[in-house]
């Protein structure tokens, strides 16, 4: 088979590259000889993955669980890869932003689509079974979605609203101590931090730490700023469309999902089960008490006031009916 001018082309700029690094071209293409043609099970790591699952319990259901929350761990890494193409990119174009905008909103859509599976795979008893041996695990601990969060929005967006005016001028250390979440996890009883946030932030702070600090001046709201003046009357619109919905997805639809299914769970009269990590799930997951919003400057004032609101009182008479 003779080479086309094509391919030898790709050759030479291939041994440009390596020999730019004073190495030798040739000892690569030995390399290259001796090496297994790539197979589907190898290249995803299929064994690997299909050993991760280990229940702690011998409850039937347990597996379903444990299998769904590391699908939407890896959903969660899908949203970071292109939050962090948006950071990394200074020069990115406008249609460029929205798809990949687009791609994040399709991967909280199918998250918000695949609750269906805690909803309506486990049963009731099964869950309550096992889920005592999960304490002091909880949903609460996810790293990711706390990266996915400070990769969106503008830091000061996730502090309380009441200690927005005085923190607005302080360094992202300072309000970084402040952020939302800390506030929901509490022990519903004392008031006190619960042990599984105690855990998660003796892990992780640091690291959220410097996530804050690097998307200070690149997390999707400023690169927005950035590109508005690039964009046409049509590409603004559709870029502001698909922020909404991405502040929707991760804000609104994504927690109360995750509060329609604790209801469904949790909810008993006259008083609900516990979180098993102790935190006050009745307040920390609906959109209403929290008021989430990354991007309010695109929002009206009523629309920030009902903020989940009516969201929350559709899925409470959906329940109420289902009983």
């Amino acid at each position: 088979m003779e080479w086309s001018p094509e391919l030898m082309r790709k050759l030479e700029a291939l041994r440009a590259k390596i020999e730019a690094t004073d190495q030798d071209f040739e000892t690569y293409v030995n390399g290259w000889q001796l090496q297994r043609f790539q197979n589907y099970w190898d290249y995803i790591q299929l064994d690997t993955l299909l050993s991760l699952q280990r229940p702690t319990t011998e409850v039937e259901d347990e597996p379903i669980f444990i299998i769904y929350h590391q699908i939407t761990e890896l959903y969660f890494k899908l949203a970071r890869i292109e939050i962090d193409a948006i950071a990394k990119s200074s020069d990115s174009t406008v249609p460029e932003f929205i798809e990949r905008i687009h791609r994040i909103n399709r991967y909280f859509g199918a998250l918000r689509g695949s609750f269906g599976v805690m909803e309506l795979g486990m049963k009731k008893e099964e869950f309550l079974a096992f889920r005592d041996a999960l304490a002091p695990a909880s949903g609460f601990q996810s790293v990711q979605y706390r990266i996915i969060e400070l990769g969106c929005s503008p830091l000061i967006n996730l502090v309380p609203e009441n200690l927005r005016e005085s923190l607005n001028k302080a360094s992202i250390e300072k309000q970084l101590e402040h952020i939302y979440w800390k506030s929901g996890a509490t022990v519903e009883d004392t008031g006190k931090p619960a042990y599984t946030a105690t855990q998660f932030i003796e892990k992780y702070w640091d690291d959220l730490l410097f996530t804050a600090e690097a998307y200070e001046h690149c997390n999707i709201w400023q690169r927005f700023q950035e590109l508005k003046s690039k964009a046409n009357k049509t590409e603004l619109d559709e870029v502001k469309n698909a922020l909404r919905a991405l502040d929707l997805n991760v804000n609104v639809n994504w927690p109360l999902q995750h509060y329609k299914t604790a209801v469904r769970y949790l909810s008993k009269k006259p008083t609900d089960i516990p979180a098993t990590g102790g935190t006050n799930w009745q307040k920390y997951l609906p959109p209403r008490f929290q008021r989430r919003i990354f991007f309010p400057e695109l929002w009206t004032e009523q629309q920030k006031a009902e903020w989940g609101k009516s969201w929350v009182h559709e899925v409470l008479a959906e329940l109420e009916g289902a009983h």
